[in-house]
Order: structure tokens, then C-alpha cells, then sequence
């Protein structure tokens, strides 16, 4: 029985797996003896760019619940090493090391947040990276809410004013009034950058910067991190504010176990890969998500996010199997771009094209968020196999709808 190993479930190697199994039913008696399995160190998939939300309650769906139906077998195990020229996998699961052979392999590993060597940052500050540090914020956040006013107690600094900096910022308030911190408090974004959304472009900073005032969210712009402790943060300029909560959301790369595969890379550490989703030089390897950078519309490479890492996900998974029985693959194509950027209570942000143009803004964009986060990037939760490979075919979504036009 030939083999179809897919590393990692998150939005790619969740949509790699179905879209597998979706096309091995497709081609029916050819598709028989083609197993395919999914490892992630994880029994969950997690809706990762919900993870700053106040409510976690719906960010981790059971993989059993959405690969069961389609026939793709999954377990828990934390990959060591790939070994192309083998075709084996090192892994460690919870019957100990071993390696897992395959025929074809997609590489789905995703990103994770850069930690520099800062004194302190790893004892001592919190992330939304994952769905257990997700966690593990809300329970300090409940923690403070329940213990005596302290020095640093209602303050909370946000380092990095990207795109996640700028959400955990903005949906502070709530998260603070809901631990039981209504009263007075301080929330600061740091960044070394001279502005807010540095990357994100001109047309959406004055909108950015009008929700944070509202917001009352401080800003220190053009100064680093320099030490952080259990009761405060040092910066550059000299500054030390006493927090009891340092939240780390400067920069991303690709997942580490990139660097351990033959391959071109990009400067985030992703693999380069074809329209096909295939790894240059590396037969029978292809990759998604935020471990591979595309360019998909003949001159933009992909952008870290579900936006790119769903279809990615969806054509990687269709084509390893067609690979494998020799049918035609297909080239994945977006011709489109859009960001919808969370803000909070103000509302959110969204915008078209590679230049960010302001579509709109306040709560009609809050609007389209929401049927993002809540409804456009979730899998069928009906545990139908129908639903799931209907929701899997490799095709790219139209773009999401718009309400509304831009707040001034």
C-alpha cells in the first residue's frame, strides 16, 4: 500500500489531508491501496488567528471529528527530522522514537512567533502562538483578576505592532474586563519601528492609529525589548514599566524543521515551492502553508496566513494524490488579496489589493471579520464526508463580503 504522509494540522495540513482523501475517492479502484495519515502534536486542530480572542471556547476542533469521516488516519507525535533521500520521518510518539515511512509527504508545519535570546523573554512573557500558550494567557489573565491590586497588575505591554501585535492590543480592554479588571489600567504596544503596522502600508495606519486612541492603547515606537522580568519590562530608551504581563508577538518564521530539508528558502525560512505545490528537487515532497512561500499570481509570493494556507492546503493535498496515480495535477492561482485586521471594541479594518486600499472600516469591517473568523475559515463541523469533501475540492474561495463603507 502506497503512502501519503501529511505533517501538521493546522489550516494547510488540515485542508492537505481532506483534499487527499477527497481526491483518492475521486479515482476510485486507483485510490484503494493509498493510505493516508496525518501527524501533528496535536489531537486538535486549532483556529489559530482566533487565539487573541476573549473567548477561546471554539478554537480547538478534535481531529477525530474531521478526519475520521474521510478515511485519514492521525495521531500525536513530535517530528525530529525528514530524510528525503529515505523517505523516512523521525518522530517521537507516545509509544517512544521511530520513523514513519512514506511515498509521498506534505510538509504542513506552519510557523511559530521569533524569540530572540532576551533576558527573561522566556521565563517571564506570554504569547498567542498556540492554542496551549493561548491558554495559558487566559488563566493569568483570570489569575490577576483575582488577586490584590499590585504594581503592574492592570498593565499589560504588547511587543510588536504587526498585524497579531495590533489584535491582542485592541482586544485587550475586553479581555481585561472580562478577568475582572474594569477599573484602571494601562495597555502599551512596543515596537522598534517609528509607527504602528510598519509592514501593513500608509492607506490603513490613520485608520489603525484613530482605533488605538479610542481605545486609550499607548504606544512606544522605536525602542526594543531589552530585559523582561516577572514584575516589569526594560526598553532601550530606558524606560521600565512595571507589568505583570508581557505579551511577545514580534515577527514569525517558518516552522525549524524547514531548515533540516533540502531547498531553497525564503527569508521567513519557507520552502519554495512550485504552483503545484511541489518542493524544488525533492521528488515526492510538496508543502503548504507557512512553511512554503508560492507566488500565485505571477508576481506576489504567499503571505503567512489562512488566507493562502487553506487553498495551499486544499491543491497540495489533491495533487500529492494525483501525483502518486499519475493523474494531471492542478496549479493553484489567487488573484486577489484582502486583509480584515481586528480592532476590538472600535470595529476592525479591512482592505483589497497588495497595497491595502481601505474597503472599510469600524463595524461594518468588524462585520466581515466575523464571518471570517466565525464561519468562512472553519471546516464542516457535521462530520459528514460529503460536507468535508465538498468543503475540500481545490478550488479558491471568491473574496469575503464587504458591509458597508470605510468609518472616518
Amino acid at each position: 500500500m502506497a503512502r501519503i504522509v501529511v505533517l501538521g494540522a493546522g489550516f494547510a495540513g488540515l485542508w492537505a489531508a481532506i483534499g487527499a482523501a477527497r481526491m483518492r475517492d475521486e479515482i476510485g479502484a486507483a485510490g484503494r491501496d493509498i493510505e493516508i495519515r496525518l501527524v501533528d502534536r496535536n489531537p486538535y486542530h486549532n483556529i489559530r488567528v482566533r487565539n487573541y480572542e476573549v473567548d477561546l471556547g471554539e478554537v480547538a476542533l478534535p481531529l477525530a471529528q474531521l478526519l475520521d469521516p474521510v478515511g485519514v488516519r492521525h495521531e500525536i507525535g513530535e517530528i525530529r527530522a525528514v530524510d528525503p533521500a529515505r523517505r523516512e520521518i523521525s518522530l517521537v510518539t507516545g509509544g517512544g522514537e521511530g520513523t514513519l515511512c512514506y511515498d509521498r509527504l506534505v510538509l504542513a508545519l506552519g510557523s511559530e512567533v521569533i524569540r530572540p535570546d532576551i533576558p527573561g523573554l522566556a521565563e517571564h512573557a506570554f504569547d498567542v502562538d498556540t492554542y496551549a500558550a493561548a491558554l495559558r494567557l487566559q488563566e493569568h489573565l483570570t489569575s490577576l483578576g483575582r488577586s490584590a491590586p499590585s504594581p503592574g497588575r492592570s498593565t499589560i505591554a504588547v511587543v510588536g505592532a504587526g498585524f497579531t501585535g495590533i489584535e491582542v492590543a485592541a482586544e485587550m480592554p475586553g479581555r481585561l474586563t472580562r478577568a475582572g479588571m474594569s477599573g484602571s489600567r494601562r495597555i502599551i504596544l512596543v515596537d522598534p519601528n517609528q509607527a504602528v503596522g510598519a509592514t501593513i502600508g500608509d492607506h490603513a495606519r490613520p485608520v489603525i492609529e484613530t482605533a488605538l486612541a479610542s481605545l486609550e492603547v499607548e504606544t512606544r515606537l522605536g525602542v526594543r525589548v531589552t530585559s523582561v522580568e516577572a514584575s516589569a519590562i526594560r526598553l532601550s530608551s530606558g524606560e521600565v514599566i512595571p507589568t505583570q504581563t508581557v505579551i511577545w508577538c514580534a515577527g514569525m518564521r517558518a516552522s525549524r524543521l524547514a531548515e533540516n530539508v533540502p531547498g531553497a528558502r525564503d527569508r521567513f525560512g519557507r520552502l519554495l515551492v512550485d504552483p503545484f505545490m511541489r518542493v524544488a528537487d525533492l521528488p515526492g515532497v510538496f508543502a503548504a502553508g507557512d512553511i512554503a512561500s508560492s507566488v500565485v499570481d505571477g508576481l506576489h509570493p504567499t503571505v503567512m496566513s489562512c488566507q493562502f494556507a487553506r487553498p495551499m492546503g486544499r491543491f497540495a493535498g489533491h495533487n500529492v494524490v494525483a501525483d502518486l496515480a499519475g493523474q494531471p495535477m492542478l496549479p493553484l492561482r489567487i488573484d486577489w488579496y484582502v486583509t480584515v485586521l481586528d480592532l476590538g471594541g472600535w470595529g476592525a479594518l479591512y482592505t483589497e489589493g497588495w497595497d491595502r486600499e481601505v474597503r472599510s472600516s469600524g463595524d461594518a469591517a468588524k462585520a466581515t471579520k466575523r464571518t471570517i473568523n466565525q464561519n468562512r475559515i472553519y471546516p464542516p463541523l457535521t462530520g459528514s464526508k460529503d460536507d468535508l469533501f465538498a468543503a475540500a475540492a481545490p478550488t479558491v474561495q471568491a473574496p469575503p463580503p464587504t458591509y458597508g463603507a470605510p468609518r472616518r
